[in-house]
């Protein structure tokens, strides 16, 4: 008689154990457990309902689906693990010198690389150790990444829609890992932001319409990183030069005013990427945009994007210089730098 080898007995609470010591060795600062469940979709149905979502962001609603219900990315899904990674800046930071200003997750490497890269890691050691399958994302796939690090105790979505860690506070950078492991849970995070709603009133643009909603028409990381065509005229008026993406509310979060500055070498700033000068930027041509930026954030927009931003955002009325430079973009091959151009020289 054939004797057959028994895969071993698993111990969920072990291998949940196992599971954060192995993420906090690959170098994330927060793991949590949840268990896998459909998620309750009102609040992401409200999003859509009042037109919150924008269309170059599509892909949000493409896909609604799968990002509320775990098992249509992975058949027999049975926990996700979140993971978190600190970017805090040091404190206290130098002033910046240049007239643009850059949100401080693209300050350093492209995290969707820096994080994805032992994210990746910790799926492989799932798959290697407890014989699991796992679908993988940071950022870039159908998850509700910060529904699901609330779910599994790391963190709690604050007023302006951002994960909030008590010690960390809001520089997060998420990931998550969807897998057929049987793991222990965490339980959820309670809510934390209490009667604060600092951050509210602090968005330049209005595009926190009530607590915990974005609206992506009205909000300047969509505007300056996500679409391609102008930027409206009362917006770009009220960026404050802010022309990746913006730290408004982040900023007047209390939560962030003792978070200690992040481990990872790769997120922290370089000094050259704080802020951008203005007219480097209207000088840029494609390849000099891919030299300067590569395996950055800022290549997310482009050199299309980065130079209507600019345009955008240039301070009126143009210098005699950025006037110059405009006169030469009016002829752009990029639509929304044509048109940006045009109106920067019509004021």
């Amino acid at each position: 008689m054939e004797l057959r080898a028994h895969a071993p007995e698993r111990n969920p609470a072990s291998d949940a154990a196992r599971v954060k010591a192995e993420a906090k060795e690959l170098g994330f600062d927060l793991c949590g457990i949840a268990h896998a469940h459909p998620l309750e979709s009102a609040r992401l149905d409200r999003w859509f309902d009042q037109g919150w979502d924008a269309p170059g962001i599509a892909y949000v609603r493409e896909r609604r689906a799968e990002r509320l219900d775990p098992s249509r990315v992975l058949a027999g899904a049975r926990s996700v693990i979140a993971l978190a990674a600190s970017y805090a800046p040091e404190l206290p930071e130098p002033a910046p010198r240049g007239d643009l200003l850059v949100a401080r997750y693209a300050q350093g490497r492209d995290y969707h690389n820096v994080v994805l890269k032992p994210a990746r890691k910790l799926a492989a050691w799932l798959r290697a150790e407890l014989d699991a399958r796992v679908y993988c994302e940071v950022d870039a796939g159908a998850v509700l990444e910060k529904a699901w690090a609330q779910e599994a105790g790391i963190g709690w979505i604050g007023k302006n829609g951002c994960l909030i860690h008590e010690r960390l506070g809001s520089w997060l950078l998420l990931g998550a890992l969807v897998t057929d492991a049987d793991l222990v849970p965490d339980h959820p995070h309670p809510d934390r932001c209490g009667e604060c709603s600092a951050c509210i009133p602090a968005c330049p643009t209005g595009a926190i319409p009530e607590p915990r909603y974005v609206d992506a028409n009205r909000c300047l990381a969509y505007h300056t990183i996500e679409h391609r065509g102008p930027i409206p005229p009362e917006l770009a008026r009220a960026a404050g030069g802010r022309v990746f993406g913006c730290d408004a509310c982040q900023d007047a979060c209390p939560w962030n005013r003792r978070a200690p500055p992040g481990n990872l070498v790769q997120l922290r700033a370089r000094p050259e990427q704080r802020t951008l000068d203005l007219e480097i930027l209207l000088r840029l041509t494609p390849e000099e945009a891919r030299r300067r930026y590569e395996g950055t954030p800022l290549l997310r927009a482009g050199r299309d994007g980065l130079v209507r931003s600019a345009l955008a955002l240039a301070p009126r009325p143009l210098s005699p210089e950025v006037r110059a430079l405009a006169e030469r973009l009016v002829d752009d091959p990029a639509p929304g730098v044509r048109a940006e151009a045009r109106r920067a020289l019509s004021h």
